[in-house]
């Protein structure tokens, strides 16, 4: 597994400006979002961001701010969520509770329960 890197991209640094309005609204017009897999998001504030079909695996959130996201159909496999704001957060089904706790306290990756 490589670390966690940063992208040279319009869109991705949309979200490390936490310009996650801005972000929605070009998605939502059509363009191509960046390939967040293994992306370094580090205490970004992602509230308000439509993750639907996104794939934020081996993602490295350490201290992002997640409250009020539905993930449920996002890819967190691998994702680290170390000391995130979880409040009123949808998990997918396939990650257990003690999973995502595990992970939000010691920053193991998420690891799907199949």
């Amino acid at each position: 597994m490589s670390s966690p890197h940063f992208l040279d991209n319009e869109m991705f640094a949309l979200l490390r400006e936490d310009r996650i309005k801005e972000f929605n609204e070009r998605m939502e017009a059509g363009e191509t979002p960046p390939n967040l897999n293994g992306a370094n998001l580090r205490g970004c504030d992602l509230r308000g961001l439509k993750t639907d079909g996104m794939d934020l695996g081996n993602a490295y959130l350490r201290g992002a701010d997640l409250r009020g996201l539905d993930l449920r159909n996002t890819n967190l496999e691998g994702a680290s969520i170390r000391k995130t704001q979880l409040s009123g957060t949808f998990f997918p089904d396939v990650l257990s509770s003690q999973e995502i706790l595990m992970s939000q306290e010691l920053g193991t990756r998420l690891r799907y329960d199949t």
